[in-house]
């Protein structure tokens, strides 16, 4: 057990930039204390990923500011 403990720290260390590895990792139940509601989340999250190349937060962040930059040239 610890030596996949620490097999994952030395892989999450290198790959410390990877978002869909860190994404992965977390849907996996790695993290046992995570609830329902994150984990579905995450397997959202992960879906929209694979399909749009953004994650869910870049969408928001991208309609924001698509919606405020409309506003400011009105």
């Amino acid at each position: 057990m610890t030596k996949k403990i620490l097999t994952l720290c030395v892989i999450l260390i290198t790959c410390s930039n990877c978002s869909e590895f860190a994404l992965l990792a977390s849907g996996a139940s790695i993290a046992g204390t995570q609830n329902a509601y994150v984990k579905a989340y995450n397997g959202v999250d992960m879906l929209t990923i694979m399909q749009t190349d953004k994650d869910i937060k870049r969408h928001i962040y991208d309609t924001i500011k698509t919606n405020r930059s409309t506003k400011n040239n009105n």
